[in-house]
């Protein structure tokens, strides 16, 4: 993946929350309360987020039939219509809402506002209208989070001839992270954080992880989770924190 430089990376603390699941349906108030915290504390961030219960019902009401093969929603031609509306049209501008209503500055942007997200097919024949990152403008964020505003990013990428492409929220997420040189990338989820033994772990690592995982004390959707997490961590990301609504949960850490 290449990117849109604009200026050096600065002393200033990026930190990259990709919103998922329930969550969007409605932030509490302890989120926004803790949000503005890291904003006070000095540190710069950015918004990612899907929309997958949102999707699933439009497609329902359309009678449009879709699955996941491997974690990735395969996106037929019809579906990918849907997706891009859902997002575009509802998800991202009722996130953008509740984020004003609560005083934060925030603008909704998604693949094709100033080229942010350029995209090509993951592997059409598989996965239909899925995308993968090729390019990150991030002379456009520069100057949005420079303005105090943050970006809050729909999941939607721009291919080449201007076709919506349905791009994986976390690829998006760790993508974007990785092209801002964040220093965090929060996954907010339904859950707060790992749970071991009836105990929620305030850190942990990638052999602790594997071991939980292969005991079984980790398993059915952490699984992609905490996969997706340490994917993000061997692409350079200094940590990756799993955490509920609150914003509060497991932070992973790369090991020494």
């Amino acid at each position: 993946m290449t990117t849109f430089k604009s200026m050096p990376h600065t002393a200033r603390k990026r930190v990259v929350i990709k919103l998922g699941g329930s969550t969007l349906e409605g932030l509490n108030e302890s989120f926004f309360e803790n949000f503005k915290k890291l904003q006070e504390s000095g540190i710069e961030l950015i918004i990612t987020h899907g929309g997958g219960p949102a999707i699933n019902r439009e497609l329902a009401v359309r009678g449009i039939e879709s699955h996941a093969l491997n974690g990735i929603r395969v996106t037929s031609e019809a579906a990918i219509d849907i997706v891009q509306s859902t997002l575009i049209g509802k998800v991202n501008p009722a996130l953008v809402h509740e984020l004003t209503t609560a005083g934060i500055a925030a603008i909704g942007l998604n693949g094709f506002d100033g080229q942010l997200i350029i995209a090509d097919y993951l592997d059409k024949d598989v996965y239909g209208f899925v995308g993968e990152v090729k390019t990150v403008n991030t002379s456009l964020l520069e100057a949005i989070i420079s303005a105090g505003v943050v970006p809050v990013i729909a999941c939607i990428g721009s291919g080449e001839h201007g076709q919506a492409l349905n791009i994986n929220g976390d690829t998006v997420a760790s993508e974007i992270a990785l092209a801002i040189d964040a220093n965090s990338l929060i996954l907010v989820t339904d859950v707060s954080g790992i749970r071991i033994n009836e105990e929620y772990q305030l850190k942990a690592t990638p052999s602790f992880i594997n071991q939980w995982i292969e005991e079984g004390h980790i398993y059915g959707g952490m699984i992609p989770k905490v996969q997706g997490a340490l994917e993000c961590l061997s692409a350079g990301i200094p940590s990756v924190q799993i955490v509920g609504e609150s914003l509060v949960g497991t932070t992973i850490l790369s090991e020494g």
